[in-house]
């Protein structure tokens, strides 16, 4: 069977939906292809930034594991039907099948024993990225999760070693040490925290390892036997589990990209330029698949410099120069944007301070969130912010307001002067940045 559409996305991932509801409403014909029901709204919605933080807030308020699952399934269960519906009810054909390039403009469609032949001017990839595998003795391990199959892991692991230190890593060791767990944290690099400023990492550090958690760097693992022992080339360790959390890759493989002539990279990734166009013409790549920064919020800006793109705006966004921060749910939350104190030259005046030592900020005292530290960068000259980092009680928020002030040129001063409610975290940017 053979059908025609305007529009064809191929994921339901923030960017991919988006685009495929906002065109549809503007009167296309649009097709929306999702290999798994269960995925309806995309990955952050059902396996990552959603149910990993529902799981973290519960256990924050002591549920035990069974109960977190339990009540993190009920919300990802609702989103997931609320996503479908959303679609469906602004006319875009949702298909449920496996979808794989057979033309530069054609997409064979696969579901049992059913196939479908869609053509269309305009194709979205957008199927996200999936979890990076060992090849090592012993990977298929029945004890070894990714960071999806961990999330329904029974029972409760007594040990569990974590290999990877990224933020993935950082923050199931946050979950399951506050669920009672021994944690181990197996990583390559030298430190533990190494992306961030030494005296902040140092800081998170101690916070973690106060809550059990055990750092292992410079260690390499070699494999996995028995039940379980990991083998380390110094030394063996034995857990009940193992997250393996050693990143993600751009989930390309079987998409026949090559049957349209798209280009990818090294790790796989659609190659794209600044407007988020493939190498062929009508063909965009859009969120992890496109191998820039995985975030759900990234994604949802690509969807506007695609709209753009439809659209034949005469001002249209790109990539460039794209400023967006950061955050590690931690505990307390650790937030980053812009530049970092390796980055700072002479002409960067460094302002900071313990949220402990600050006497006009009381919702930390409030809420029993007293460890942190907060530093921003700041041009001496201009008084321009040029980046902050922010480990502290609600930096998830605060972050978003040090962006909007770097993004339209509000000075540090400015930002310090500012009335805020009290009691307050945002109140940190009169403690701080007040002239």
């Amino acid at each position: 069977m053979k059908q025609d559409f305007d529009v064809i996305v191929i994921g339901f991932g923030k960017a991919g939906k988006t685009i495929a509801m906002k065109r549809s409403a503007a009167g296309d014909r649009v097709a929306l292809i999702e290999q798994s029901p269960t995925m309806y709204g995309g990955t952050c919605i059902n396996i990552g930034c959603i149910p990993t933080k529902k799981l973290l807030f519960e256990t924050s308020r002591g549920t035990t594991f069974p109960e977190a699952v339990s009540r993190r399934d009920q919300l990802i269960g609702t989103l997931n039907a609320t996503n479908l519906r959303l679609a469906q009810g602004k006319g875009v054909t949702v298909i449920d099948g496996f979808a794989r390039f057979s033309g530069d403009h054609e997409i064979t469609v696969t579901a049992g024993q059913d196939t479908l032949i869609l053509h269309a001017p305009t194709i979205v990839i957008n199927t996200g990225s999936e979890p990076i595998w060992p090849d090592l003795p012993g990977s298929d391990h029945p004890k070894l999760y990714d960071s999806t199959t961990i999330q329904h892991i029974s029972p409760l692991p007594k040990r569990l070693a974590i290999i990877g230190g990224g933020p993935i890593g950082l923050e199931f060791a946050t979950l399951f040490s506050g669920q009672g767990s021994e944690v181990t944290i197996l990583d390559h690099s030298d430190t533990p925290l190494r992306h961030f400023d030494s005296d902040i990492a140092k800081l998170a550090r101690t916070d973690l390892e106060s809550r059990g958690i055990t750092f292992l760097n410079n260690v390499q693992v070699t494999g996995f036997s028995d039940d379980l022992t990991i083998h380390l080339t110094d030394r063996d360790l034995n857990v009940d589990a193992t997250l393996i959390a050693i990143g993600r890759r751009p989930a390309t493989a079987n998409l026949g990209l090559s049957q349209a002539g798209i280009k990818i990279g090294s790790r796989g990734e659609v190659l794209v330029d600044a407007h988020l166009h493939t190498n062929i013409s009508g063909i965009y790549a859009v969120g992890d698949v496109n191998g820039g920064p995985q975030f759900t919020y990234v994604s949802y800006d690509d969807h506007r410099i695609v709209l753009d793109q439809l659209a034949d705006s005469p001002n249209p966004r790109s990539t460039s120069n794209r400023l967006f921060p950061t955050t590690t749910f931690l505990e307390p939350p650790l937030s980053t944007i812009g530049i970092t104190e390796k980055d700072a030259g002479d002409d960067v005046l460094i302002k900071k301070g313990l949220i402990a030592e600050m006497p006009i900020v009381p919702r930390p005292k409030i809420i029993g969130e007293t460890h942190g530290m907060v530093k921003f960068f700041v041009d001496k000259h201009s008084d321009a912010l040029l980046g902050a980092t922010l480990y502290c009680a609600d930096s998830q928020e605060l972050i978003n307001t040090v962006a909007l002030a770097m993004r339209h040129g509000i000075t540090a001063s400015e930002l310090g002067s500012g009335i805020y409610t009290h009691p307050s975290t945002s109140e940190i940017f009169n403690q701080v940045l007040e002239s």
